[in-house]
């Protein structure tokens, strides 16, 4: 198994990545997804990552019909959107890495297409996006960490993965247990983003301040509950998949992004499904109920539904 052609569906900081990573040794083989007005703007715009101008080659999803590699980097909350352009875009051999935030995106994405389409992947990279401008240490990104459900060793679809991927300036680690490294992943989210957002602060308060790294702590410990429950340790701080990527201080993580752009959050996936879930197990989870309420009460202030 060989992968010649790539296509991306999301062109924020994720999806830059990959085209940072990959446009050398690809070229017009990978492409973009998009149509209509947005189609002709990353036309005419391409991306700037890392002060360096990429020109996109970009595909409408019928265009791209067949793709050996798709790679799904929108934000969560517009998957449900891009859908039925993913199912547009698979055919029996196309192998798909949703590199989305969460711990449910392959199912949602499964559900319209198949799961044997799927392979579990995860992203760590700590990225700014400002308009069409992108930026990111390469260096120090941990990247890719992807595998199959269930499966130690690699398969032949991984395999093919790490064979695009060589050579090319990006990372990425082939996981022994991917189901657990999503959960750790997940962790730092929940943990990571949502104390910064609701306060404002870059990421260095967690090392400067004991009551910022206090809530971070306690977040994750709900995190590591609700996993537990459903059978999934993630109990050792220290593995590869539970830790951040390296920050400056000043660092904002993408909900305080979104937060400064004046855009709506991820909270829903973070806060949000951790409530939910830990009402299905039984299992209490205060700090993220406080966080989901404080999130969503800054989108409101942003929207402009108060501001006095």
């Amino acid at each position: 198994m060989e992968i010649r052609t790539a296509a991306i569906i999301g062109a924020g900081a994720i999806g830059g990545y990959f085209v940072w990573g990959l446009s050398d040794k690809m070229g017009g083989n990978l492409w973009v997804i998009a149509d209509g007005e947005r189609k002709a703007r990353l036309e005419k715009e391409g991306l700037q990552i890392n002060g360096e101008n990429f020109e996109l080659h970009v595909r409408t999803p019928k265009e791209a019909r067949g793709v050996d590699l798709l790679l799904i980097a929108t934000k969560y909350g517009a998957l449900k959107d891009v859908l039925d352009d993913i199912a547009t875009i698979v055919d029996e051999h196309t192998v798909v890495l949703s590199l989305l935030n969460g711990v449910d995106s392959e199912e949602i994405i499964g559900g319209k297409i198949g799961m044997d389409r799927i392979v579990y992947s995860l992203m760590k990279i700590a990225a700014e996006r400002v308009g069409n401008k992108i930026t990111f240490n390469g260096e120090v990104t941990p990247g890719l960490f992807y595998g199959e459900a269930g499966q130690k060793e690699p398969s032949e679809r991984m395999l093919a993965i790490a064979g695009l991927l060589d050579g090319t300036r990006l990372h990425y680690h082939m996981c022994e247990d991917i189901i657990r490294d999503l959960w750790y992943k997940y962790a730092v989210n929940v943990s990571g983003n949502q104390p910064q957002a609701i306060l404002g602060c870059g990421g260095g308060a967690y090392e400067d301040s004991v009551y910022v790294a206090q809530i971070r702590n306690r977040l994750r410990e709900e995190v590591v509950a609700v996993a537990a429950a459903k059978g999934i340790d993630i109990s050792e701080e220290n593995a590869p998949a539970g830790k951040s990527s390296p920050i400056a201080k000043r660092a904002r993580y993408s909900t305080l992004q979104d937060l400064d752009a004046k855009r709506h959050t991820e909270v829903d996936i973070f806060a949000g499904a951790m409530v939910r879930m830990g009402k299905e197990l039984g299992i209490p989870t205060p700090y993220n109920e406080f966080a989901y309420n404080a999130i969503k009460a800054l989108e409101e202030k942003n929207d402009g539904k108060f501001d006095y």
